[in-house]
């Protein structure tokens, strides 16, 4: 049960061990782009050409779905970024549902955990296998890797490392299953007293806060990038920013005003330092490098 890319290779890693895929469960095909035309998940499109048998079911509680996910008669249901699951459909399999997560568990649960962990500054992350129950992200945990979070590294490469590390131990944990030689670990017992959270990002989530220090404001770019993307206003128009670096120096001018030498950089003002933005989209144009934008940029 997947939905974007993240989800296509574990479920590749999974063919490849030569684990028998009874179903894959994915979501129903959508309208996008100009056209509106109809668009396949990441996960039907693999699937496809596997020649796998394929479910996209608009209500997970719909009779005949559940139904046809009976009929399939599986007994491990392998979840990996999709939606929440009625308990009729994760306590359906003899052996149940395992999901793999983004994060090291208990710390970030929740919809963005790849976006949250860069945006807190933590240095290192990580994916854990779980077996699923009533609230979410917090079933027992079978087995987690570790990954560091380097200070140059954005959410997507983050996301891209998490994902092939994933598929991975996603391979381990359903073969440790098969063989029922896995032990099960209370989250509770991690002794964790602080958790982190990681809810939805929305726009608001996405506007810089140039009174921030710089490190803060870094790490929300590094974080957003490249996607959703963390953004500023500029001469009267939104910018989004994807890659930024750091000067750490008393920026002598008040937070959120720019520096520019029209040619090679422009900078924004933190609290206490400056921004110096690297890749960037202006509202109506296409993404570019600061050089290329600044070429074309006319402004007293």
């Amino acid at each position: 049960m997947g939905t974007p890319d993240f989800a296509v290779v574990s479920l590749a890693a999974l063919l490849n061990a030569d684990f028998d895929i009874v179903g894959v469960i994915t979501a129903p095909d959508k309208p996008a782009g100009r056209g509106q035309k109809l668009q396949e998940s990441a996960v039907k499109k693999f699937a496809s050409e596997k020649g796998l048998h394929i479910l996209q079911p608009e209500k997970l509680k719909n009779p005949e779905f559940l139904e046809e996910l009976k009929a399939l008669n599986a007994d491990l249901q392998v979840v990996v970024a999709f939606r929440m699951l009625p308990e009729v459909v994760w306590n359906m399999p003899k052996k149940g549902t395992i999901n793999l997560h983004a994060s090291l568990l208990p710390q970030y649960r929740g919809a963005a955990p790849i976006n949250w962990a860069i945006i807190n500054g933590e240095k290192e992350s990580g994916v854990t296998t779980f077996f699923l129950k009533q609230e979410i992200d917090t079933g027992d945990v079978l087995f987690y890797e570790k990954v560091e979070i380097t200070e140059e590294m954005t959410a997507s490469d983050l996301h891209d490392a998490l994902m092939n590390v994933g598929a991975q131990l996603l391979t381990q944990t359903v073969k440790a299953i098969e063989a029922n030689d896995y032990q099960e670990k209370p989250q509770q017992s991690f002794g964790i007293n602080e958790l982190q959270h990681a809810p939805k990002i929305f726009k608001e989530d996405c506007k810089i806060n140039w009174n921030k220090s710089n490190e803060e404001v870094f790490n929300l770019i590094r974080g957003l990038s490249s996607y959703p993307t963390a953004f500023t206003d500029f001469l009267g128009k939104v910018l989004k920013i994807y890659l930024a670096e750091k000067e750490n120096k008393e920026p002598g001018i008040s937070a959120g005003a720019f520096m520019t030498d029209h040619k090679t950089y422009l900078k924004f003002a933190s609290k206490d330092g400056f921004i110096l933005v690297n890749e960037i989209q202006q509202e109506g144009k296409k993404r570019m490098k600061i050089e290329e934008f600044l070429r074309g940029l006319r402004m007293n």
